[in-house]
């Protein structure tokens, strides 16, 4: 029994990989994290140093080329700005729209890309942290129950039956991730969330606004944050 984990070296993917490292092992476990264009290479640096404390193999593979006519506000390539308030926020003013940071279908390519790989690996089980504070109504629509329902579906039909997807946080909000993170003594302070690439977190960002109450939520400092401020 093997897992293939989606990772991006934040807060709910580095979960993610504690729990099948868990449940499965470091030794039948591999981590897949990916390029796409995005405007800075944080979030890949901090999946690979999760890599090393894990001692696992790690795979990266670069699917720049994919996105590459989207304008999304995450692509190097975009003119937008980085909208700095809540997904929720963003969602009501988009009028129940995906939000400006949601890269078309990215899940979704990335799942289906992520099948092949596990396969060939003989992995039987893929693991992605989507979560009720990424779905947000309709903000990411492929972090929501219904999009996990149908990509299951095609992915353990496509593969012969041999190869589930699961979504452990598909239920839960980030507070709640990073409570089951903490139990796990997940090493949080080697994990990137915020969409800016600069030294130390924006805080202002999506992604920043919602890791910041999911520790306070939990009445513990971000050590990320706390580990950065000190350098």
């Amino acid at each position: 029994m093997k897992a293939l984990v989606l990772f991006s070296g934040g807060v709910d993917s580095t979960t993610c990989l504690a729990m099948a490292i868990r449940s499965f092992g470091k030794d039948n476990v591999i981590s897949l994290s990916v390029s796409y264009g995005q405007k800075h290479e944080k979030e890949l640096e901090a999946a690979k140093n999760i890599i090393a404390y894990y001692d696992i193999r790690g795979l990266t593979l670069d699917l720049t080329n994919v996105f590459a006519y989207s304008n999304c506000s995450l692509l190097s390539h975009s003119n937008q700005d980085i909208p700095q308030k809540s997904y929720l926020e963003q969602f009501r003013e988009n009028r129940g729209n995906p939000v400006s940071t949601y890269v078309p279908y990215r899940n979704g390519i990335f799942l289906s890309v992520a099948a092949g790989i596990a396969l060939s690996n003989e992995c039987n089980t893929i693991y992605y942290g989507a979560h009720l504070d990424d779905a947000a109504g309709n903000a990411y629509p492929d972090c929501s129950r219904a999009f996990l329902e149908g990509m299951s579906e095609a992915i353990y039909e496509g593969s012969g039956r041999k190869l589930r997807l699961t979504a452990p946080f598909i239920n839960l909000n980030k507070a709640q991730i990073v409570a089951r993170g903490l139990e796990l003594s997940v090493p949080y302070e080697l994990t990137w969330s915020c969409y800016e690439g600069k030294d130390t977190p924006c805080g202002k960002c999506g992604t920043c606004l919602d890791r910041q109450i999911a520790f306070e939520s939990n009445h513990v400092s971000d050590p990320a944050v706390k580990e950065r401020s000190l350098l």
